[in-house]
């Protein structure tokens, strides 16, 4: 970090704090609050919660979604609601949405003695749209597509899939 650096000194400024824009979940995210997996999470204040919560876009391709560790409101990539898969971003908020209940109840949202794949609010959190996901007819096959992500590797991968009680495949092996 370079200490001292004044940018006016090469004269530019740029603001520290900048206002974060906020909207309200239910104004995009219509109906969740009558999802029996969503009244699940929040009980009988399953509306309330979800007309508080906030929602954040963000326009980079890169990301999914995820829930703020400083406040507890979702944070959604523009890219990929208009790209993805529209079972995937149901699935994603309903999991987004285990996270804003851990957050709501003082958990950790990233415990830093855990990986992604062992974390105990990533488990509780895929069961809960794993479950959802199987009431809407998917296979093994399909939750394990579905649980691959860029940020794990093909180990981690497996490691999430059994900690769910899932049989992935065995490993394809190297070729001499």
């Amino acid at each position: 970090m370079a200490k001292g650096f004044n940018p006016r000194a090469v004269g530019v400024s740029y603001p520290r704090i900048v206002k974060l824009t906020y909207r309200p979940f239910t104004q995009y995210f219509k109906g969740f609050d009558r999802v029996e997996a969503v009244r699940a999470i929040f009980g009988a204040r399953t509306a309330q919660i979800l007309k508080a919560l906030k929602v954040e876009f963000f326009s980079s391709k890169w990301g999914y979604m995820g829930v703020s560790d400083e406040d507890g409101h979702l944070v959604v990539s523009a890219h990929y609601l208009r790209t993805g898969n529209r079972r995937d971003i149901y699935l994603d908020v309903v999991h987004e949405l285990v996270h804003v209940k851990q957050f709501r109840d003082g958990r950790p949202l990233f415990p830093e003695d855990f990986e992604y794949s062992t974390a105990p609010t990533e488990i509780e959190a895929y069961k809960v749209c794993i479950a959802e996901g199987r009431r809407l007819g998917m296979t093994d096959p399909e939750v394990l597509e579905y649980l691959k992500v860029p940020w794990m590797d093909d180990k981690d991968w497996r490691r999430l899939a059994r900690n769910l009680g899932l049989k992935p495949p065995a490993p394809k092996k190297k070729r001499r």
